[in-house]
C-alpha cells in the first residue's frame, strides 16, 4: 500500500516542477531533502522513475509520472474547497427520501425544485413508500421520510410540512354526484373499498365510518390511494381517502367531497433520525420546506 505522505510529496514536486519550490509550496513545513526522501521512496516503492530532470532546479514528469499525477491531482486540488466546505456546512451530497405516493405527487415537486435551484450540489434520491419508511429512518438505509404518522416517534425528529383533509370518493355517476356534501350513510350497503397494506390508514377509515354508523358489508383492498381511486372510477365502490389538495382528489370518474363529520386534519410530516452530529444536507432542505 502506497503511504499518502509520499504521494503527497510527489504531488507539490510534479506541480512546481522543482524539489526547492515544493518544499515551499508545501501546507506545513518541510525541507527539500526530504521532499526529495518522499519522491524516491515512492519511486523506489513503485519501481518506476517519476521524474526526469531537465535544468538545475527543475524537472518535469515522466510517461508514468504523468499517469500518476492526473490521477492525484484533482483530489489534492479539491481538498482546500472541501476543507471550507466541511467547516461551512456547506457540503454536498446525496439525500435517499422515502415518501407516500400521493406527498410524491403533491408536496414534494415545488419543494425540490426550489432545494435544485439553490443548491444543485445536493442529488435527491426518491422512494414511493406503501407504509411510512419509519424502519428504514431508523437504520440509516434512509435519510428522511415525509408522510403523515399517527405520532412521532421518540427516537426520530420531525417537522410538519402540510395536513390532508378527509374526503368521501364515489363514482361520478353516482345518483348522489349532484348534490352537494354527502355523508357516509346513503352509501352503507355499497362496497368500500379499503387499504391493504397499511393498517393504521384502514382503522383510519374504518373508524370514520363508524362515526356515521356505518360498516362495511362488501370490501375491496387496494395497496395505495391511486389504485383505491382506480377501483372508484371503475364503479366498484366508494373510499374515504385524505388528500393535500383543497379540494380533494381531481381524477376523472371519481366525485369528491370533504367528511364534515368528523372534521378531522392528518399532519404530514418531513422525519429524520435524532442524531448530536449535525447534517447540513438535511438543514438545507428543512430551509426550503413549505410554510404552514
Amino acid at each position: 500500500m502506497i503511504q499518502l505522505q509520499r504521494l503527497e510529496g510527489f504531488y507539490w514536486v510534479a506541480r512546481c516542477e522543482g524539489y526547492a519550490r515544493a518544499a515551499r509550496a508545501f501546507p506545513y513545513p518541510i525541507t527539500q531533502p526530504g521532499v526529495h526522501q518522499q519522491v524516491k521512496r515512492l519511486e523506489s516503492e513503485l519501481g518506476v522513475r517519476l521524474f526526469e530532470r531537465v535544468g538545475k532546479d527543475r524537472v518535469i514528469l515522466t510517461p508514468q509520472g504523468r499517469v500518476l499525477y492526473e490521477y492525484l491531482a484533482p483530489f489534492y486540488e479539491g481538498l482546500s474547497s472541501m476543507e471550507r466546505s466541511l467547516r461551512s456546512g456547506t457540503v454536498g451530497g446525496r439525500l435517499r427520501i422515502h415518501a407516500s405516493g400521493h406527498t410524491l405527487r403533491h408536496l414534494l415537486p415545488p419543494w425540490l425544485r426550489r432545494l435544485q435551484g439553490q443548491r444543485p450540489d445536493i442529488e435527491v434520491v426518491l422512494f414511493e413508500a406503501k407504509v411510512p419508511a419509519v424502519s428504514l429512518v431508523r437504520s440509516g438505509e434512509a435519510d428522511l421520510l415525509v408522510d403523515h404518522l399517527p405520532e412521532v416517534p421518540a427516537d426520530l425528529e420531525a417537522r410538519q410540512v402540510g395536513k390532508t383533509r378527509a374526503f368521501l370518493v364515489f363514482p361520478s355517476n353516482h345518483r348522489l354526484a349532484r348534490k352537494g356534501p354527502v355523508s357516509p350513510e346513503p352509501f352503507r350497503d355499497e362496497p368500500f373499498i379499503t387499504y391493504s397494506s397499511d393498517p393504521q390508514l384502514r382503522d383510519l377509515q374504518l373508524a370514520a365510518l363508524s362515526h356515521h354508523g356505518v360498516v362495511p358489508q362488501r370490501m375491496y383492498a387496494a395497496d395505495s390511494s391511486e389504485t383505491i381511486l382506480g377501483f372508484v372510477a371503475a364503479g366498484l365502490g366508494y373510499s374515504l381517502l385524505a388528500s393535500l389538495q383543497p379540494r380533494g382528489p381531481q381524477v376523472p370518474g371519481v366525485v369528491a367531497r370533504p367528511l364534515t363529520e368528523p372534521a378531522r386534519e392528518f399532519p404530514i410530516y418531513v422525519a429524520w433520525r435524532k442524531s448530536s452530529q449535525r447534517n447540513p444536507l438535511i438543514e438545507a432542505l428543512l430551509g426550503l420546506a413549505p410554510k404552514l
